[in-house]
């Protein structure tokens, strides 16, 4: 029997924190009775900026749902190109002033000013560089972290720079942290919070969503094999090892083809590649696709892949198991959440993802069973259960927070 510390990927254990709370709306109305309606979230990018994902849509999902419950929502983020500083998105406030790196220190003297208005409660969503909101924040408090970035350091800042992210984020903030409650989306992300010394009791796992829009349609299927890679083309998502895999592939299934989605700063690289290899006729840059596209290019593709060196959860790979498509993605903590190996999808070390593009590709029998079990899978996450995790989470603090107040 699995211990509480090793439970199956997938579990949510949110439930612990406040088991009387069955819908977002009774946790949205408890903490409004405990007086806490001004909640604040600070995140590093928002949903509109030109370099966001899964954690931007996490944080969206969650958000809007609090705002529809008569929650007063304000998200701060960084400044986004092209957008205005303060806008007003699905019911919530989204104030958008700083760079990548000056966005902490502002937003942390904003808050001490409170320049931003009054609040009750905050949310902090750690991307690699924390807030350190439990030195200055003492309302009701938590922390959402999607993955630990490790080796991902090395990829987005140069040497010096990147040790010095290393040991900000494994050993300079952690002990700030640890009293506090810290959610995550995966299981593996929380036996790596543990391993940092993080708290158990005080480490809680919740799955993300997959939206519904996702589902399958068999009369969409593409009649030859294709493969589609949907994500931001920068280092640490390594389509440059995708590619070769797909060229590795080829070598078996004469008729596959490739599909990048996407764009980033290393979209020429890997078009330069993609024309030295002679492959241009097969791997076809898509650019940047809108949901109604990407719910077409995950109906129509046999697989969906990933090669990413690090991921908090593997959102791509979920939306498309909505439509019945496996996926073949590296043997990472961020992939094993959302790909149950062998089941609806598989997993394989950087060297192998060809080999496994190509089982996948020629075996119809076994590709049909892991699209199935994917689809199966993907309804049980839903956005509304993840945003209900989420309200546990800042409920039980709150409440924290008072039996505190009454035992003083």
């Amino acid at each position: 029997m699995p211990t509480p510390d090793t439970l199956p990927e997938g579990t949510d254990r949110s439930a612990q924190l406040a088991p009387d709370i069955a819908t977002i709306g009774d946790g949205c109305d408890a903490m409004i009775g405990h007086g806490v309606r001004r909640v604040h979230v600070l995140a590093w990018r928002d949903l509109d900026d030109a370099d966001a994902g899964g954690s931007e849509e996490h944080a969206d999902q969650f958000m809007r749902r609090w705002a529809d419950a008569g929650m007063d929502v304000t998200h701060r983020t960084s400044f986004a190109v092209g957008r205005e500083h303060v806008v007003v998105r699905n019911g919530y406030r989204v104030i958008r002033r700083g760079g990548r790196m000056t966005v902490f220190p502002r937003t942390v003297a904003s808050e001490l000013a409170r320049r931003m208005g009054q609040r009750d409660a905050l949310v902090e969503i750690w991307n690699g560089v924390p807030w350190f909101s439990p030195l200055w924040c003492h309302q009701p408090r938590m922390t959402f972290l999607h993955h630990v970035h490790g080796p991902m350091w090395a990829q987005i800042l140069p040497g010096p720079t990147a040790a010095i992210g290393r040991q900000l984020e494994a050993c300079v903030a952690p002990p700030f942290y640890r009293r506090s409650l810290t959610m995550t989306p995966s299981e593996a992300t929380r036996n790596e919070l543990l391993a940092l010394g993080f708290r158990p009791e005080r480490t809680v796992s919740v799955p993300n969503g997959v939206d519904p829009l996702f589902v399958p349609d068999e009369s969409r299927r593409s009649p030859t094999p294709l493969l589609v890679c949907v994500g931001r083309q920068a280092p640490v998502k390594r389509f440059e090892a995708m590619i070769d895999a797909a060229i590795e592939a080829k070598r078996t299934v004469p008729a596959l083809t490739m599909l990048i989605v996407g764009d980033g700063p290393s979209q020429h690289s890997l078009q330069q590649q993609v024309a030295d290899a002679g492959a241009a006729g097969w791997i076809t840059f898509f650019g940047h696709a809108t949901a109604a596209e990407l719910l077409d290019l995950y109906q129509r593709a046999w697989i969906v892949g990933s090669a990413s060196l690090a991921e908090g959860w593997g959102l791509t790979l979920t939306e498309a198991a909505g439509c019945a498509t496996p996926a073949v993605a590296t043997d990472i903590n961020g992939h094993r959440c959302s790909v149950v190996d062998g089941v609806t999808g598989l997993l394989a070390p950087l060297d192998g993802l060809g080999a496994a593009l190509a089982r996948v590709l020629l075996d119809e029998p076994f590709r049909v069973r892991l699209g199935a079990a994917a689809a199966r899978r993907a309804r049980t996450l839903t956005w509304d259960a993840s945003a209900l995790g989420v309200t546990r989470g800042l409920l039980s603090e709150v409440r924290r927070g008072r039996s505190r107040l009454r035992s003083a």
